[in-house]
């Protein structure tokens, strides 16, 4: 239970520190509010179990170990967050929606975007290798612990990515003038673009 406490503490420290999937929750939350909330949260769900798997079957690994294989992830990760950073940037503030407004973009999409976005950060790949066998107890059956680690840190994840998309919601949806939102969509795409360009700039580690 002990081992549990602080692996829980440890990963939300961890979660609460935005990187490139909680920038993208958050700018596609304001750009079409509490809506989104469940697909994106859905997406980041997936995403990190992906990430998750391939590092216990040995993904993560070879990627520490093979500069080609990172950057492969890295480079796709990368030129996504751009192009949505783009797109976002280009979005007619007068087609998001409002509070009495259907979801314009669909779920689908917003899914799709959440969990490719967690999925290939090769960072978090390589990071669930590091991260969860420093909470395994040698003395006891390996497998349960990580399913229950990787459970909690599951949980987390969600927990973390919906409440950073239901207050980015709620702050899109209040904000009805279409400068206002132009303005917001603009950041929004620019943060996505600046967290594309810094996973560009990732390196391995050591």
């Amino acid at each position: 239970m002990e081992i549990l406490i602080s692996f829980a503490l440890a990963s939300t420290v961890i979660l609460i520190i935005p990187g490139p999937t909680i920038i993208l929750v958050i700018s596609q939350a304001v750009a079409h509010g509490r809506k989104s909330v469940v697909p994106l949260a859905a997406g980041v769900l997936l995403g990190d179990f992906t990430a998750m798997t391939l590092s216990i079957l040995g993904l993560g690994a070879i990627m520490a170990a093979s500069a080609l294989l990172f950057a492969t992830f890295k480079w796709i990760g990368a030129v996504y967050l751009i192009y949505l950073g783009i797109k976002q940037w280009r979005s007619d503030p007068r087609n998001s929606i409002a509070a009495n407004k259907p979801l314009t973009t669909s779920k689908r999409s917003l899914f799709k975007s959440s969990f490719i976005v967690t999925a290939l950060n090769p960072k978090s790949i390589a990071f669930f290798v590091a991260f969860l066998p420093q909470f395994i107890d040698p003395l006891q059956p390996a497998v349960p612990q990580l399913v229950l680690l990787g459970v909690t840190f599951l949980v987390l994840a969600v927990i973390n990515a919906a409440v950073y998309a239901l207050f980015a919601g709620q702050l899109g949806e209040h904000m009805q003038r279409p400068k206002i939102r132009k303005w917001f969509n603009r950041c929004g795409g620019s943060a996505l673009i600046g967290a594309g360009i810094f996973t560009a700039g990732m390196q391995r580690s050591a």
